[in-house]
């Protein structure tokens, strides 16, 4: 098999005209988009790594599914733990809302200090 190499002209250079192969198309979530901005800015030469090696759509899904599940596990405990049950949604939404939220948030901060931001 032979591969013929393109070339461009860019001022007194030839350079080669590089490709990187098409990556399969996976929908990334909100976790996995935050990760990758964390690799681009933090960590450049992982980043370019798994790009390079096309391995960069597959690794973000996989965080993105980690920390999802890890997410949701964590909202269900906390809420169980203290007590954020149906019955004090529908006598007290003020309060119900006022600890979901805060539940939501503790977990939020959770998942990107164990898998987004490592």
């Amino acid at each position: 098999m032979t591969t013929k190499i393109t070339y461009t002209l860019q001022g007194d250079y030839l350079l080669p005209d590089l490709k990187l192969p098409e990556q399969p198309k996976v929908e990334i979530g909100i976790w996995g988009k935050r990760h990758l901005r964390y690799l681009e800015k933090h960590h450049p030469i992982i980043y370019t790594n798994l790009l390079t090696s096309c391995k960069l759509t597959a690794y973000l899904a996989d965080i993105d599914k980690q920390a999802e599940d890890m997410f949701f596990r964590l909202v269900n405990q906390l809420a169980k733990q203290e007590g954020v049950t149906e019955q004090l949604k529908s006598e007290n939404q003020m309060l119900w809302v006022r600890k979901m939220n805060n539940i939501r948030n503790r977990a939020e901060e959770i998942v990107n200090d164990g898998i987004i931001y490592q």
